[in-house]
């Protein structure tokens, strides 16, 4: 049986057709070409704009791009309470001006107010004694600030308000259906106009366009939709143009002075010119330090110095991956390294340091620049090296907003460590580095990589700690060295310790290993030795291409994630009730589980070929481009054969989905092209043009398209939910939900609506 959800009849608040349907200057009904066109332009509108939210709240409300989902799903929710009130009388798309302008004031007001008032904290988790880390979000907990905030507090605020921008376009979006007469030709548009929107969004971010010119683009299209329904009122007018002067003001400037404000494809990049520092979404990512004339940084050339003071062979081929501003390979170039390969994934942190790096080392001829996931670099070179180098690749965001991974999870697994194994000479080294702020993640590293080096590797923190328990608080510089650890191994063995000094260039001529401590030359020294890692109480699962999960201390779902998903559910429900029309409603129980499903789907389809192709944003654009046209081709494919029995598009649903639990993504690695790509993209797009002719062919079929697209994009907002699961079930067993909403979508009765 389909759930009913009913509320009592108002018969102040009962809207017929004519009265709900879109208008246009003269107040007659558009006509069906306009129609047309208003769900081609809503697509476009729905995709750009979310798009730009993502990217805009998750840089100024604080902490917030590690929980970008939240946004994507509030946008959804949006769009789902919209739908269902597409024969309301209110007309939610007028109240977007003073909305929009009231939730981007509340995103700049937390920033500045988190800036200005140091005693304020935002609590993510606990990062005193986290179940998941979030690099940056523990330095004002440390400070023991007087008043904290709990992030799931703040993410709850702009979910609402986020979700109540999107309420006025899922209204056009319905009305729009419900008066357009071919509703998969209908469909079909508004999918042409989502392709419009991913294309368009991404130009922008190739061409590293700011704030204003997305919004610009944003607004206008809003500001059509209020003109052709005749409420574009000056004050209305006034409060979009609020809303463009606002996203247009250099707010991280004005907060620094001497800087300056790039928007890179991932973050909003502010440069300290007077610090060379780099922040990436108000969070402090890296500095520019020179080699010569400095104090700081010595540890870039630690392993160069243990490798030449050892005994070890000169390190001639050098892989770094998170080369960022160019600091690494600065200390490179120092030790007579003939060939660096420099991978880099973000454009404006390399632009940086080819502008603005002291030691000008992206300039060298022995550096060959690589803008590229750094995982992906590691699968497709033919390369070899002596050396490759993590270089603090601790990203500040999610790898999209579908899954709960970060832009360098991917390098942080075992399969990855095997990667790196196959790229190394004989004797090769492998180094990684970093304030991993946990004991238990510095362990679950070393693990791994003894498992794949099948050596221990030689763990090392500055300044010196003894031993490092799983339980242990690490705020310190940690070094993980694995590979051919023999000849760095032995010297520790026969010297006990190696000194560094502060100034890089003071270690250029003294062997750390034969300095001692009553005979120190002046300078600031600091003792370097092994760490011995105390064996774990607990075992500590590895992170796997498939649970991608370093920063996560086993396979639970956290404490904060329960309670965000209990509360945004809350929220969620509330708002849909809030929003249905006041009369007995059926729930299109099969756009729903359909909704669901599919996002799921999407889940799996981002990440998965995110592995094939890399963690970049133009392939997360070309991967929902391609997702968009598979639904496409779905809406064409049900145009031609309009008969088609929907059994056996169940069938092959279901058989690809049961396929990709059962077969796992690394058995492709290897054969020709056709082997490793095309049959990974088939496996995972392939349910995607299934699932599309299903949800094609009972959206055809609904009593009502308003209600059921409102119950599809409700659906989504569930899947959007579910997705926590993957940090128990990881992401193959993650279909068999997908499985689940699937069949539930078969099971029940393929429409409803309103019972008038």
């Amino acid at each position: 049986m389909v759930p009913v959800l009913s509320r009592h009849i108002d018969e102040s608040e009962r809207v017929d057709t004519a009265k709900g349907a879109a208008t246009s200057e003269a107040g007659a009904p558009l006509s069906t070409r306009l129609q047309g066109f208003n769900l081609f332009i809503v697509g476009f509108l729905v995709l750009f704009l979310e798009l730009a939210c993502i990217r805009w709240f998750a840089a100024h409300v604080i902490f917030l791009q590690f929980f970008t989902n939240v946004v994507l799903i509030a946008c959804f929710l949006g769009m789902s309470c919209g739908c269902l009130a597409a024969n309301r009388r209110q007309d939610w798309l007028a109240r977007f001006p003073l909305l929009a302008l009231g939730t981007m004031l509340a995103a700049v007001s937390v920033l500045v107010v988190y800036y200005l008032w140091g005693s304020l904290a935002v609590d993510v988790g606990n990062q005193m004694n986290p179940q998941e880390v979030f690099f940056g979000a523990d330095r004002r907990i440390q400070d023991l600030a007087k008043f904290v905030v709990p992030i799931d507090l703040i993410a709850a605020l702009f979910f609402v308000l986020i979700a109540l921008l999107f309420v006025g376009l899922g209204q056009v979006l319905g009305r729009a259906f419900n008066a357009y007469p071919n509703r998969v030709l209908g469909y079909t548009l508004n999918i042409g106009g989502s392709l419009a929107g991913i294309v368009a969004f991404s130009a922008g971010s190739f061409a590293q366009a700011s704030p204003a010119c997305w919004f610009l683009i944003g607004l206008a299209g809003v500001a059509y939709l209020l003109h052709q329904s005749r409420r574009l009122t000056w004050p209305r007018a006034l409060a979009l143009t609020g809303v463009l002067g606002l996203v247009a003001v250099p707010v991280f400037n004005l907060l620094h002075p001497y800087t300056e404000t790039r928007w890179s494809p991932y973050y909003a990049i502010v440069y300290d010119r007077a610090r060379h520092a780099i922040d990436a979404n108000a969070i402090g990512h890296q500095d520019i330090v020179p080699f010569e004339g400095v104090t700081k940084g010595p540890a870039y050339s630690l392993i160069h110095l243990l490798q030449r003071h050892s005994g070890g062979k000169p390190f001639q081929d050098v892989l770094i991956i998170g080369a960022g501003a160019g600091n690494d390979i600065a200390h490179a170039l120092r030790f007579g390294v003939s060939r660096i390969d420099a991978v880099e994934i973000d454009p404006v942190i390399q632009d940086l340091g080819i502008r603005n790096h002291p030691s000008r080392p992206y300039q060298s001829s022995h550096v060959v620049r690589h803008l590229d996931d750094g995982r992906h670099f590691l699968r497709t070179t033919n390369h070899k090296y002596d050396l490759v180098v993590y270089g603090l690749v601790d990203s500040l965001i999610l790898h999209s907003s579908y899954a709960n991974i970060r832009l360098e999870s991917y390098l942080f697994t075992e399969e990855a460590f095997a990667d790196v194994q196959r790229v190394l000479k004989p004797g090769g080294i492998f180094v990684m580095y970093n304030y991993f702020r946990q004991g238990w993640i510095v362990h679950r590293v070393a693990d791994m990589a003894e498992t794949v080096f099948n050596r221990p590797p030689i763990v090392v923190n500055l300044p010196y700690r003894k031993t490092l328990r799983p339980d242990d608080t690490s705020s310190r510089f940690t070094v993980v060295i694995a590979g051919d650890t023999r000849a760095i191994a032995e010297a520790f063995r026969r010297h006990g310790v190696f000194w560094l000094n502060r100034v890089p260039t003071e270690n250029l001529r003294l062997n750390g290993f034969a300095l001692r401590r009553e005979t120190l030359p002046r300078g600031q020294w600091t003792p370097i030795a092994p760490t011995t890692l105390m064996p774990e109480r607990e075992t500590l699962l590895p992170a796997s291409d498939d649970w991608p999960f370093p920063y996560l201390r086993g396979k639970l779902i956290p404490t904060l994630t329960v309670r965000s998903v209990l509360v945004l559910g809350l929220l969620g429900v509330s708002m849909i009730y809030f929003f249905l029309p006041k009369v007995r409603v059926q729930m299109h129980g099969r756009m729903f589980f359909l909704g669901a499903g599919f996002l799921l789907l999407e889940t799996k389809a981002v990440v998965q070929l995110a592995l094939l192709f890399g963690s970049t944003w133009l392939v997360n654009s070309l991967v929902f481009f391609t997702i968009l046209v598979m639904i496409l081709l779905a809406n064409v494919y049900v145009l031609k054969a309009p008969a088609a029995r929907l059994a056996w598009h169940y069938a092959g649903l279901l058989f690809l989905l049961g396929a990709g639990v059962l077969i796992p993504l690394e058995m492709f690695w290897g054969g020709r092209i056709l082997w490793r790509y095309a049959a990974p993209c088939a496996l995972v797009l392939g349910p995607m043009f299934f699932a599309g002719v299903i949800f094609t062919r009972s959206f055809r079929e609904a009593a009502d398209p308003d209600q059921a697209l409102g119950s599809n994009i409700a659906g989504s907002v569930v899947g959007g939910l579910t997705e926590p699961l993957s940090l128990i079930l990881g992401f193959r067993h993650l279909l068999l939900v997908a499985m689940v909403f699937y069949v539930l979508s078969a099971w029940v009765p393929s429409s409803g609506g309103s019972r008038r």
